[in-house]
């Protein structure tokens, strides 16, 4: 309804659909991650220091939990955000941040608008996925080329379109994970924003797509990676057939952080080599 009280139509023109309309893609923002993070620090009374350039997302936060309980890792002292802890630890001699809980397209670009603003130079999510083309059974990975935009997060960086991509760029620089462990296919995924809303018809139209699993974050991660010309490479961890079947979301041994952090070392060796 307007204002006056009468019902607004919002079939006929797609541009009166809010989530389509009054975008300005090339225009500055007037919230900057960089002016909040510099407000958090002041009543936090943090130093001005970085976050490590090379960052890891963990929405389901078992890596991150098992960092901060264990002796492997510390909490980052520099990391300002208002809503997430930063972990770092050494991986292949480098030191790596890793962002557990940021869950969702809208959570995961906060956090990585944030990431980039306080240092950080490469961002690889892992996120866990649901099934959608059997490949093999899960757990595996897929090294995201693309995912379906079917979230809303990613209309704010980019112009509408089915699909936001990696940078080819980045996709050549890993090919070699896909030869080594752990298994590794490439592919493309659905991102929703509404998972207890994968219907039927809708995963009917994702075989069709040839799309191989449904995750949370990977379309608005391409859509903000192309809008700010950063550097952002998106896994989904196939673990479960949306809860179809019995002993489903398993990750195997020890919540599967040994296979994660293995995938992050063999991102890391490509990246060298690629340098």
């Amino acid at each position: 309804m307007d204002k006056q009280g009468r019902k607004i139509d919002m079939g006929k023109d797609k541009y009166r659909i809010p989530i389509l309309a009054n975008k300005h893609f090339r225009k500055p923002s007037v919230f900057n991650p960089a002016n909040l993070l510099k407000q958090a620090r002041r009543q936090k009374l943090l130093l001005s220091c970085s976050v490590p350039e090379i960052c890891v997302l963990d929405p389901d936060g078992d890596l991150s939990s098992y960092i901060r309980d264990s002796s492997v890792g510390k909490r980052n002292p520099c990391w300002a955000c208002y809503h997430t802890d930063l972990y770092n630890v050494e991986i292949e001699g480098l030191s790596v941040g890793v962002v557990g809980r940021a869950v969702g397209a809208s959570f995961a670009v906060l956090v990585a608008e944030e990431l980039f603003a306080s240092g950080c130079r490469l961002l690889i999510s892992i996120t866990s996925a649901g099934q959608i083309k059997p490949v093999r059974k899960p757990p595996y990975f897929i090294l995201i080329d693309r995912a379906l935009r079917d979230e809303g997060t990613s209309y704010h960086y980019m112009q509408e379109s089915a699909y936001a991509y990696i940078f080819p760029d980045i996709l050549a620089m890993l090919n070699g994970i896909i030869k080594v462990k752990p298994l590794v296919v490439q592919g493309a995924v659905w991102t929703t924003d509404a998972p207890f809303r994968e219907t039927k018809e809708a995963i009917s139209f994702a075989r069709l797509e040839g799309l191989l699993a449904v995750e949370m974050e990977a379309a608005a991660l391409y859509a903000f990676a192309q809008a700010r010309k950063k550097k952002v490479v998106c896994f989904a961890h196939v673990t479960n057939q949306m809860g179809m079947i019995d002993k489903d979301f398993e990750k195997g041994k020890d919540n599967g952080n040994a296979v994660l952090l293995q995938l992050i070392s063999n991102v890391i060796c490509e990246c060298k080599k690629a340098v």
